[in-house]
């Protein structure tokens, strides 16, 4: 298992200096909805304190938690891909603080400072191929607790 990637600490401090002058600090209720599936991704959070669940909807009655973040966690990657949608769905599983940051304003700085988007999209994809490896892990265990349980 690799150690989970925390964003602004894989960032030089000059260059998560730069980032930071961007940031917004906001606050979630517990069981707030922070993002929607399907919604318009257009800004992404690192999280300061509390705990988040992302999860997907199974049927109009019905979501699944796929993972779990906390503190120093990113939260939205969608941003930087087109369509630029939220693939999963986001909810405050417990008071949460937060750096929110304007995904248009990051990729303009992005262009101003290619060093920093290099960075930048490195650490996100560090921390996607991370969590592809997690889900992995809890696939392969469940697929083994149901060939257990099967005669």
């Amino acid at each position: 298992m690799t150690k989970a990637i925390k964003l602004l600490t894989a960032l030089p401090p000059p260059q998560r200096q730069r980032l930071m002058a961007l940031a917004r600090e906001v606050s979630f209720p517990e069981d707030a909805r922070i993002f929607e599936s399907g919604g318009t991704a257009d800004r992404f959070w690192v999280i300061r304190s509390g705990a988040v669940s992302l999860d997907q909807r199974v049927s109009a009655l019905h979501r699944v938690t796929v993972a779990g973040l906390g503190a120093g966690d990113l939260l939205g990657w969608s941003w930087l891909f087109p369509p630029h949608q939220w693939d999963f769905g986001a909810v405050a599983f417990s008071p949460v603080r937060a750096y929110e940051f304007d995904a248009a304003a990051v990729l303009r700085l992005c262009d101003e400072d290619p060093r920093l988007g290099l960075t930048l999209v490195r650490g996100v994809a560090e921390i996607l191929a991370h969590r592809l490896e997690m889900t992995r892990g809890q696939l392969m265990e469940q697929y083994t607790m149901h060939r257990r349980s099967v005669p």
